[in-house]
């Protein structure tokens, strides 16, 4: 990926794309710098890291009505834990690169002087590592019945890493309790010959959205993907999901 002009930048925020109504969106984060100087350091400063922490910050246009809309999702998510998923200018395309983590939504603002288009700002903080990892579904291809996604080779997991995983359900269609229950599977090759199943969400039956993660424990597969298992009478989901290790 080269240089690009930002156009096309996605994000999710546990259940809701807010992509159509933000113009601004960042991404940061950083190490605590703790200093180790003794009297063997010649003069000089020595430091190794410390705590890790990330933080995503937006802004951008109000607007309220359903749960879809970024006032009634901020308000129900404020305080609250959740994944965030970012794409980096590549419309969370399907291999595309992601940014993403579980994160507390710590503050929302919300309006501004008069005659202003209404403006929204806010900023979630890591309570999870930020992992910088690829898009495993796209959010606007509508599912209506169990199914697998595309194979991405993600790479072997090593001893003390893990394989995090987010799932954010964007709108949820149907009658007799639609469900859908999300999982991520390995296999050595990218054919899923005999697929071993690594993780798996909770059943979903509303918007919203998880984060999952390995225990450390060394896998040896390359390939990895997405997959679902959908239930109810003319059920459709719009969901995205994001893998990678850290």
């Amino acid at each position: 990926m080269g240089k690009s002009i930002l156009t096309n930048v996605r994000c999710f925020a546990v259940g809701v794309d807010l992509t159509g109504v933000s113009n601004k969106i960042e991404v940061s984060s950083e190490a605590e710098v703790k200093k180790t100087t003794n009297y063997g350091s010649n003069g000089w400063d020595e430091v190794i890291g410390g705590i890790a922490s990330a933080e995503i910050s937006g802004e951008g246009q109000w607007e309220a009505g359903d749960t879809t809309k970024v006032d009634d999702a901020s308000w129900l998510q404020l305080g609250g834990i959740g994944p965030w998923s970012i794409s980096a200018n590549n419309a969370a395309a399907v291999g595309g690169l992601a940014y993403f983590t579980s994160a507390m939504r710590a503050d929302y603002k919300l309006f501004d002087a008069v005659g202003e288009v209404a403006p929204w700002t806010g900023s979630a903080k890591s309570t999870w590592p930020l992992v910088r990892g690829q898009f495993a579904h796209p959010p606007g291809t509508a599912r209506t019945a169990t199914g697998t996604g595309t194979a991405l080779q993600v790479g072997a997991v090593t001893a003390g890493k893990r394989m995090y995983a987010a799932l954010h359900v964007l709108s949820v269609a149907g009658t007799a309790t639609p469900t859908i229950t999300g999982r991520v599977e390995s296999s050595v090759d990218n054919t899923f010959a005999a697929p071993t199943t690594r993780l798996t969400f909770a059943a979903a039956t509303a918007v919203g959205g998880q984060t999952l993660r390995t225990d450390g424990t060394a896998i040896t597969d390359t390939w990895w993907r997405i997959a679902w298992t959908i239930s109810g009478t003319t059920p459709s989901f719009l969901f995205a999901a994001s893998l990678g290790i850290q």
